[in-house]
Parts: structure tokens; C-alpha cells; sequence
């Protein structure tokens, strides 16, 4: 994470998603920009985080840790979101990781200000309950899909998600080179599943293997059997 001191940018991102329009007071003066470059976290479960960001550039997917040790994918997020709503209700410690898969900007508070400034603002606080509201709605969604889609559809989804992103571009071909343990675990299958699915996708010529990445074929198949799931 690294601090941006560039006020003009900060003012664009400020008036672009009206994030002054949140409150009913000033809270400008308490804004900073951070940047957070591929694969940082902005936040991870259990540890304290100090800031409610507000997302405005860039990709990341959120994912919880279960108690067996594994990741399981809750969502991806993208511009305009709120991090760190249910942290400012449990004083600090985050409930979920946030990692970025391409570079990103938040607009970040101190949680300690807000506390000061706007505990009782109803105008800032109508917003955190929609917000929150709003998340219940997408994890109960993500969650659905997680229970009820095969894997060949999460999975196209998935790579959609990740590959415009965290990927080289070689040869003017869209390739993702994800770790497939990691990606078997979000996705809640097992590595044997997953290798069958990708073999599969290959066959169906979406995709194709290479030394140490996949390699994107056929886009448009892929967002067939994507659909809206991971949007």
C-alpha cells in the first residue's frame, strides 16, 4: 500500500463517485488516495484495518479463510464499492481478505475520524446500511452460484475475471497463469476437477495449454458459458 499525495487526483476521484455527497459534513480534509499494486492485500481476515476505503480503480476478488485452512471466493469487486462497512461495526478487525489482481485505487478515511466526525451522522449512516445491505444481497447471490452452477461455468467466469488483469499479454493472445491449487480452492472443487474442467474447456476450444499458462481461444465461448455469474 503506498500513500498518493497527488490532490488533483484525489479531487477527481472525490467528485466523480460524489464521495463527498456521503456525509453531512465536511470530511475532504480527512480523505487520502492509496495505491495498492497487483496481489497486495487491502485487507486481511482477522487482522485490523485502520481506513474505510472507498474502491474506485482497479479489480480485486474478496475470499474468506475456513476453518480447514482452505480459501473459498465470495466475490470479485470492482468501482464503486465500500471497504471496510462491517469493520467500522466491529471496531477494526476485518472479516474477509481483499486482494487486488491489478493495480488499484481507494479513497481511504481513518476509521478513528470517522468515529469521531460521523458516528451519528444519519445521512453517513442510511448510506453504510444500504451499503451493507447491498453486500448481504451479493454474498447470498455468490453464494447461490458457489451451490448451483457446475464448475465449467464458474470456472469460464472466473477466468474472465482474473485475465484481463493479472495477466502478460503475448503475442497480442489474452493468457492467464493462475496458481491452480489456489484457484481449485476458491472455486470450492478439487484440483483433479478442475485439471478435467480446464481439459475440457480445452477440447471445446475456449482455451489452450501451454508450458506454465493457459492461453484464451475463443472469448466469446467462454463468456457463453459465463454468463452474468462473476460480473
Amino acid at each position: 500500500m503506498k500513500k498518493i499525495k497527488d490532490n488533483k487526483k484525489l479531487n477527481y476521484y472525490i467528485s466523480k463517485y460524489s464521495i463527498d455527497q456521503i456525509f453531512s459534513i465536511d470530511m475532504i480534509p480527512y480523505m487520502e488516495l492509496f495505491l495498492f499494486k497487483r496481489n497486495e492485500h487491502i485487507c486481511k481476515s482477522d487482522e485490523k484495518i485502520e481506513h474505510l476505503f472507498f474502491f474506485v480503480e482497479g479489480k480485486a476478488k474478496v475470499y474468506t479463510l475456513l476453518s480447514n485452512g482452505k480459501s473459498l471466493l465470495l466475490c470479485f469487486n470492482k468501482p464503486f464499492k465500500v471497504i471496510g462497512d462491517i469493520e467500522f461495526i466491529h471496531y477494526n478487525i476485518a472479516d474477509s481478505n481483499v486482494q487486488v489482481i491489478e493495480d488499484t485505487y481507494c479513497v481511504g478515511i481513518p476509521l478513528e475520524n470517522i468515529r469521531e466526525y460521523v458516528i451519528d451522522d444519519p445521512k453517513f449512516l442510511r448510506y453504510m446500511c444500504s451499503c451493507l445491505g447491498e453486500k448481504l444481497t451479493r454474498l447470498s447471490n455468490y453464494s447461490s452460484i458457489n451451490l448451483l452452477y457446475p464448475l465449467e461455468n464458474r470456472l469460464s467466469s472466473y477466468i474472465l475475471a482474473i485475465s484481463s488483469s493479472t495477466q502478460k499479454q503475448e503475442q497480442n493472445n489474452i493468457i492467464f497463469d493462475g496458481n491452480l491449487t489456489e484457484m481449485s480452492e476458491l472455486l470450492g472443487t478439487s484440483y483433479r476437477h478442475l485439471l478435467r474442467t480446464l481439459n475440457k474447456l480445452c477440447s471445446q476450444g475456449a482455451i489452450k495449454k501451454n508450458q506454465d499458462y493457459y492461453e484464451i481461444l475463443n472469448i466469446s465461448k467462454l463468456e457463453e458459458l459465463a454468463g452474468e455469474l462473476y460480473k
